[in-house]
């Protein structure tokens, strides 16, 4: 298996590219704000042949360069549908005033083929079995990734911005719904193997174990306990 992950803009998000093994076919998650370089580099040093992109959710710093990857590779994107109009309508998600110096940098809008997620699907792409689930909460329609457990790697779990190491995502934004985070939160990740490796939106690698034991938001839901603070101010 070969995962291949770098941080990408002004914000940070982490695009990830993953095959079965270098010279073989991927799938690119998230290519967000100034990820087209990155990608091309990455595509180059392992042979790849790009099949698919498929985005957690629709916000510009996990989808700004979704036009010119699928566009260059002639490739689909996958997005869920409450989340698709965001890549035409940028502002709208994020409110007016945040982002807006580098909205004149952006190409927003649609690729030429869009194809909708949806819950429990499974993707069958690039020689890959993704399980998908609806995970709202950051956004209305927020969705997270896993690979199942092979020979050589534990189970890989893409979190978009849902979970991150030792916190989670923000819930301030328009769609943004801390309870539903919260729900997420226990209904997709607890059901999870403590070996799960978790690559999340923003910021380092951990696993489910580690989360489990330390991030405030996790105990939280496995104590069964609602409310609590906001979520922190993580990723867009």
């Amino acid at each position: 298996m070969l995962i291949a992950g770098f941080p990408a803009g002004a914000w940070g998000t982490n695009c990830y590219l993953v095959a079965p093994a270098a010279g073989e076919e991927c799938v690119i998650i998230d290519p967000g704000h100034q990820a087209a370089e990155g990608v091309a580099e990455t595509i180059a040093k392992h042979r790849l042949k790009p099949v698919a992109v498929i985005l957690t959710h629709g916000h510009i710093d996990h989808v700004a360069s979704v036009v010119p990857v699928c566009g260059a590779h002639d490739v689909p994107a996958w997005i869920h549908p409450a989340d698709r109009y965001m890549m035409s309508d940028p502002e709208k998600a994020l409110g007016r005033s945040i982002g807006m110096p580098l909205m004149g940098e952006l190409t927003v809008g649609e690729p030429d083929d869009v194809k909708e997620l949806s819950d429990g699907a499974a993707l069958s792409l690039a020689g890959l079995e993704l399980s998908v689930a609806h995970a709202p909460g950051h956004t209305k329609g927020s969705v997270t990734f896993r690979l199942p457990e092979s020979a050589d790697i534990p189970s890989v779990f893409f979190s978009g911005d849902l979970l991150f190491a030792g916190s989670i995502g923000r819930t301030d934004l328009p769609g943004g719904d801390h309870t539903e985070i919260l729900e997420s939160l226990a209904r997709v990740c607890l059901p999870l193997d403590d070996s799960t490796v978790v690559l999340s939106g923003h910021g380092p690698q951990t696993s489910i174990g580690q989360e489990r034991a330390t991030n405030p938001y996790l105990r939280q839901v496995a104590a069964g306990l609602g409310g609590g603070p906001a979520a922190p101010r993580r990723g867009m």
